[in-house]
């Protein structure tokens, strides 16, 4: 038997796991079926690679020497295929766009800019909960930008060597159904909400934490909060059973308002990320510029909100140069 990659991966998994059970479930495998395996590499290499008891599996010798290859020998073949899949994928980046996007509020008038701008450019888009995903993408030449966000002053991992521009800062709203007695306010304190139950949109961002922070400041904690997909969480909140945060520019639903928190315990900053290593890179600029657009754009169907940031001008977009403020 010849030894491929994916034996290495297992060789790991079960030093990683200390159990050839527990790597059996995390590679998805029947537990009979990667014994087998094992032992079939144990051959292929001339000796047992664990010590294996009821404590688990412990690296022999010859295991931390295929283990030592492994580790040098995975992540630089995987450096290989995201450099491989950057430059095969590359293309004329004037002429193709792949677009990842975290729930944006901007994604569809970013690519209605473009797409009237460059009507030959081949525009596509991809929806993910999570910022490290798209990053990963990124990074790996499967998409050319990620439009995203974090809260308050953070930042996305610097792990995927990504560099990040930021396009507007927001303060965070909260999602009512009209009928709520704090409805007919303004501002809503978000301490006057400490009997409500919440719903979420689901992520791997720190948003959770901040919201947990923000609310243990005003010297509570939530109530409860679901997870749904954004049409659920609306039916949740035209329904009464929940309160949702939401961007304050939040696509205006009927029966439902949004309004300000009171000192703006938490903001919300709209990024795009690229990697500077790639042709699309050579166009970020502009990319960026038209974001920035599309977010003004935005501003057209929030009159009061656009009102509110001509008093505060620390939200919204950050004049410099040209647009964007460099995080990363």
């Amino acid at each position: 038997m010849d030894l491929e990659l994916r034996h290495l991966r297992v060789v790991c998994a079960i030093a990683e796991t200390g159990s050839v059970t527990k790597a059996a479930s995390a590679l998805g495998l029947a537990q009979p079926a990667l014994t087998a395996q094992l032992q079939r590499i144990e051959r292929a290499l001339g000796g047992p690679l664990f010590e294996r008891d009821r404590r688990g599996a412990r690296p022999t010798a010859l295991g931390e020497l295929v283990l030592d290859r492994a580790r040098v020998l995975l992540p630089a073949m995987k450096g290989l295929r995201d450099e491989a899949a950057r430059m095969a994928g590359a293309g004329d980046p004037l002429r193709r766009y792949r677009f990842g996007g975290v729930n944006s509020p901007i994604l569809g008038r970013l690519v209605h800019r473009l797409a009237a701008e460059r009507p030959d450019a081949q525009i596509t888009t991809y929806g993910s909960w999570s910022v490290d995903e798209l990053a990963q993408m990124v990074a790996g030449g499967r998409l050319d930008f990620a439009l995203t966000g974090v809260c308050g002053d953070s930042t996305p991992s610097a792990g995927f060597g990504l560099s990040w521009r930021e396009v507007a800062v927001e303060p965070i709203c909260v999602l009512l159904p009209q009928t709520h007695p704090l409805a007919g306010r303004a501002e809503v304190d978000l301490v006057g909400l400490r009997r409500e139950r919440w719903v979420a949109a689901p992520g791997d961002g720190c948003f959770g934490d901040c919201f947990a922070a923000a609310c243990a400041r005003s010297g509570f904690t939530p109530k409860k909060v679901y997870e749904a997909d954004v049409r659920a969480a609306l039916d949740l909140v035209d329904a009464g059973e929940a309160v949702a945060l939401c961007q304050a520019t939040f696509r205006p639903v009927a029966g439902l308002v949004t309004r300000r928190l009171a000192g703006t315990p938490l903001r919300w900053r709209l990024l795009l990320g690229w990697h500077p290593d790639v042709p699309a890179a050579a166009v970020a600029e502009p990319v960026l510029s038209a974001a920035v657009a599309a977010y003004t754009d935005a501003l057209a169907n929030h009159p009061e909100y656009l009102g509110w940031l001509l008093a505060h001008p620390e939200f919204g977009v950050q004049p410099n140069g040209s647009g964007g403020v460099r995080i990363a």
